[in-house]
């Protein structure tokens, strides 16, 4: 069961970094995830990854205070509203996938938000 956990951990450590870059694959609850599944399988691998330089702190932050630093959530939205508006306005040609991105990136926003900010 332990490797399950590991690889499923590893699976989610990879989405996770992942959804740094693409703005509508979320970031943090693959994280939490990923330290979740590591603390059930591999203290050297859970301990990594709070040790880890960028990482970790930002697992830290949102388990200890469920906040989510500024930067973090000023670049996470500009990324999701950049990526939003060129799929409406370039990419998308129907008017429901149009309106499905409009509601994603709402939704997104509204999830973003409602944490605490960490300055």
């Amino acid at each position: 069961m332990k490797l399950i956990y590991l690889l499923i951990g590893s699976l989610s450590l990879v989405l996770g970094i992942i959804g740094i870059f693409v703005p509508v694959l979320p970031t943090t609850p693959f994280l939490l995830l990923a330290a979740a599944l590591f603390f059930r399988s591999s203290s050297s691998a859970y301990d990594w990854l709070l040790s880890h330089r960028y990482l970790g702190a930002y697992i830290r932050s949102f388990r200890e205070d469920r906040a989510i630093p500024l930067r973090a959530k000023v670049i996470a939205l500009s990324l999701l509203w950049l990526t939003a508006f060129h799929c409406i306005a370039f990419v998308f040609d129907s008017w429901w996938l149009r309106g499905l991105m409009l509601a994603v990136a709402i939704g997104v926003t509204v999830y973003l938000v409602s944490f605490k900010t960490r300055r």
